[in-house]
């Protein structure tokens, strides 16, 4: 009943989420996922999470642990699961975020049914995030390191997933890391990680793209401000994220921002910083881990990664679609983007913004 797999990137996250278990005497077994060609990662960009480099690193790690290793090829599934619906994403005008749907699809989703069925009671990873047991119930928190908190990412692993899952990690800071990891002599104590999207070489979404649609969503389009007047042409909707300033080519008396992006008629929609605020936004494919979202929730809502969630009511609309509610209207709303809901450290879960209702 103590066997647990722990899904290895190479990096020092995971490496010491490994040694932590192993010393609380777990019966550990290492993975490491291969979910790209890698042809397609340049070696120099050290790149983190399954590149063939940082396999190599996690073997290492694993060897100086003294613990089994393997690694497996999951690009097919990653293909299908993640890259696809990425692509796809961007061609409807919205902006994805595949770290998500690689969590809840292959991280919890393929890779855990693997070790299970190989015995393993829990799988284990490096994120900053914890697992609480209140009477029965299994809870998403935070981790104790609120810059690095990952538990955004995390919403739409599933209720029934949580009580499967280790998170060694929760309670550090990302400096504890890396000191407990020298200590340990973890040969990745020190190795550099990265902010990038691992299958996407050099950070180059407008490249990525290209290349997987074959052209599509790179047809030159109208640039429009909000009264419908055309301002210029676009480079392609792949190239613009809601928000973003640069890289427009529109002069005009004040900085324009990307409000909207039109997939359907492949128009740019810009307008000036207090018409980029939002306040009520649908919600799709929704994942409660606590509660069933039958009834209206208070909750402090996060649009993105970075953002600083805020107050909010969540309206239930039937199935798994809710609309959301800000008490004040938020920047740059971004369809595409997940909407994850807390309740003080706890996620009570979340879903996938789409449509943004005007103030």
């Amino acid at each position: 009943m103590k066997k647990v797999a722990v899904a290895m990137s190479g990096g020092v996250d995971s490496s010491l989420a490994a040694a932590i278990l192993k010393k609380e005497g777990y019966d550990v077994f290492g993975v490491s996922l291969r979910v790209f060609d890698p042809g397609e990662c340049q070696e120099s960009q050290e790149k983190t999470c399954c590149s063939a480099r940082d396999i190599r690193d996690a073997r290492r790690v694993a060897a100086h642990l003294d613990i089994p290793f393997s690694s497996w090829d999951v690009r097919l599934e990653f293909e299908k699961e993640v890259i696809a619906p990425f692509s796809e994403e961007y061609l409807g005008g919205r902006t994805p975020n595949p770290c998500v749907l690689c969590n809840s699809r292959i991280k919890f989703g393929h890779l855990l049914e693997k070790v299970e069925a190989m015995g393993a009671r829990w799988l284990a990873t490096g994120h900053y995030a914890g697992i609480a047991r209140k009477g029965g119930e299994y809870l998403l928190q935070r981790g104790a390191d609120r810059g690095k908190d990952q538990s955004y990412f995390l919403f739409e692993i599933g209720a029934d997933v949580l009580p499967r899952v280790l998170f060694p990690l929760g309670g550090l800071s990302k400096d504890e890391v890396r000191r407990r990891a020298g200590d340990l002599g973890l040969p990745v104590a020190d190795k550099k990680e990265s902010q990038e999207i691992c299958f996407v070489p050099g950070n180059d979404y407008g490249a990525f793209l290209k290349r997987r649609l074959s052209g599509r969503g790179v047809e030159p389009g109208p640039i429009i401000d909000t009264d419908g007047r055309r301002l210029g042409t676009h480079r392609g909707l792949i190239h613009y994220t809601v928000g973003q300033r640069r890289g427009l080519g529109v002069a005009a008396g004040a900085p324009l921002y990307v409000l909207r992006i039109d997939g359907e008629k492949n128009t740019i929609v810009v307008g000036e910083d207090a018409e980029l605020s939002g306040k009520t936004f649908h919600v799709l494919r929704t994942t409660w881990l606590r509660g069933d979202g039958r009834d209206n929730v208070r909750a402090e809502v996060k649009i993105r990664n970075r953002h600083r969630q805020a107050p909010a009511t969540i309206h239930p609309l039937g199935g798994s679609s809710c609309r959301v509610e800000f008490d004040t209207p938020q920047r740059a709303v971004t369809p595409g983007q997940a909407a994850v809901f807390y309740d003080g450290d706890t996620v009570l879960g979340g879903g996938w913004i789409r449509d943004i209702e005007a103030h």
